[in-house]
C-alpha cells in the first residue's frame, strides 16, 4: 500500500486481506459460481461475523462500525483482490444509500439488519425504469430494474424510482405480490446479477420525493466503490504476473528476463499506482462533499476500468496457455474486469459526462 494510512485504516487493510488470502481459495469459488444463486453465503457470513463487513459503512448508533468512503476505498481495493460471489459491493451500498438517501426514521430498521449481518439488501440504483404511483395507502412500483447486485437472493430490495414530483428511494420485500426476480446470465459468474420486475408491486418510500441530488451522489460512490475494487484486481493480476515470470523457463531462462515481459510487467506498475491514487483521492473529495466529486468520480471509473482490463487481458499473455484454462484465476480478473468496465456506466459514458461538468 503506498498511500499514507492511519493505523486503524492500517489494520483493516490487514485484517481483511489476510483473512481473503487465508479463507478464499479457487476451488471453493469454481464450486459457487456453478450453483444456481452464485452466492457463497457460509463465506459471507463468516465475513460479517469476524470482520463485521455488512456493518462497516453503518453508523455505530444502528450496531455498524461507522466507517467512511476513504475505508470504502481500503476495503473495496482488498476485496478486488480475489473475485468471489460475496454481497460485499452491493450490502455497502445499500448501507451508503439508507445513510445518505433515505430519511433517519425509515432508514433505522433495515440499516440495523445490514449490521447484523442477517440481512442481503441489494439496491436497484437507476431510476430510469421503474416509477412510482401514490395509492390510498402507499405506493406501488411499475417497470424492470435491470444489472441489479444479488438482486436474486436479497432479503430486501432497494429501489430508485421515479415518482410524479422528482426521484426518491423505496423499500421493497422481494416476497411482495407483483415482484419478479430472475438472474441473468453474465460472464463474470462471480458477480451474480438479476432482472426485478415491478407490476404494482406494494413500496414504503424512505424519503421525500426531492431525492436525486442525494441519488446522483449515491451513484458517484458507486463508481468509486467499483474504480477502488478494479485497482486491487490490476494489482492482483501483476502480482500473479510477476510471480510467474520468475519461475516460468523458456529457452533456458525465466521468461521475467525477456524485454517483452518487462515491459508489460512495468506498464501494469505505471498503471496501477496513479490509477490508486486517484481513487482514495476521489473517495476523500465524496467523504468531504466536495463539488469536485462527480467529476473525479466518472475521471476514477472511466480510467480504472481500462487499468484493470488492460492488466487483466496482460495477464493472461503472459501466462500463455496456462493463462486460458479453468483451473487459473486469471480468466476470472479477466471476466471481473470486462463486466465491471459497464457496471455503472462504461468508460466512454463517464467521459462524456466529465466532458459535460467541465463544460467541454
Amino acid at each position: 500500500m503506498s498511500l499514507a494510512l492511519t493505523p486503524e485504516q492500517e489494520d483493516l487493510v490487514a485484517a481483511l486481506r489476510g483473512f481473503l488470502d487465508a479463507e478464499v481459495e479457487s476451488r471453493r469459488t469454481r464450486e459457487v459460481m456453478e450453483t444456481r444463486d452464485g452466492v457463497d453465503l457460509e463465506l459471507w457470513r463468516r465475513m460479517n461475523t469476524e470482520l463485521g463487513l455488512g456493518g462497516a459503512l453503518v453508523a455505530e448508533e444502528h450496531g455498524g462500525t461507522g466507517l467512511g468512503l476513504p475505508e470504502l476505498a481500503l476495503i473495496m481495493e482488498c476485496a478486488g483482490r480475489a473475485p468471489v460471489g460475496v454481497p460485499l459491493l452491493s450490502t455497502t451500498l445499500a448501507a451508503v444509500a439508507l445513510s445518505t438517501v433515505a430519511d433517519p426514521g425509515p432508514a433505522a430498521e433495515p440499516l440495523r439488519a445490514l449490521a447484523s449481518g442477517t440481512s442481503i439488501t441489494a439496491p436497484a440504483l437507476s431510476a430510469a425504469d421503474v416509477r412510482a404511483e401514490p395509492t390510498k395507502t402507499g405506493w406501488t412500483l411499475h417497470g424492470t430494474a435491470e444489472f441489479v447486485l444479488d438482486g436474486h437472493v436479497a432479503d430486501l430490495l432497494l429501489v430508485a424510482a421515479r415518482t410524479p414530483d422528482g426521484n426518491a428511494l423505496f423499500a421493497v420485500d422481494p416476497a411482495t405480490p407483483g415482484v419478479t426476480r430472475r438472474r441473468l446470465g453474465m460472464i463474470d459468474l462471480t458477480r451474480p446479477m438479476s432482472t426485478v420486475v415491478f407490476d404494482a408491486a406494494e413500496a414504503r418510500a424512505l424519503c421525500a420525493p426531492d431525492a436525486q441530488p442525494r441519488i446522483a451522489r449515491l451513484l458517484d460512490v458507486a463508481a468509486i466503490a467499483l474504480a477502488a475494487e478494479q485497482v486491487g484486481g490490476a494489482a492482483r493480476c501483476l502480482e500473479l504476473s510477476v510471480a510467474h515470470a520468475r519461475t516460468r523457463e523458456q529457452f533456458g531462462r525465466p521468461i521475467g528476463s525477456f524485454q517483452a515481459i518487462k515491459h508489460m510487467c512495468a506498464d501494469m506498475l505505471r498503471a496501477i499506482e496513479p490509477a490508486r491514487s486517484a481513487v482514495y483521492f476521489a473517495a476523500r473529495a465524496a467523504a468531504d462533499d466536495s463539488p469536485e466529486a462527480p467529476m473525479l468520480a466518472s475521471l476514477v471509473k472511466a480510467h480504472c476500468s481500462e487499468v484493470y482490463a488492460d492488466a487483466a487481458g496482460a495477464t493472461v499473455q503472459i501466462h500463455g496457455g496456462l493463462g486460458y484454462s479453468w483451473e487459473h484465476d486469471a480468466h476470472l480478473h479477466f471476466k471481473r474486469a470486462k463486466t465491471g468496465e459497464l457496471l455503472f456506466g462504461d468508460p466512454a459514458r463517464h467521459r462524456a459526462r466529465l466532458a459535460d461538468l467541465a463544460g467541454l
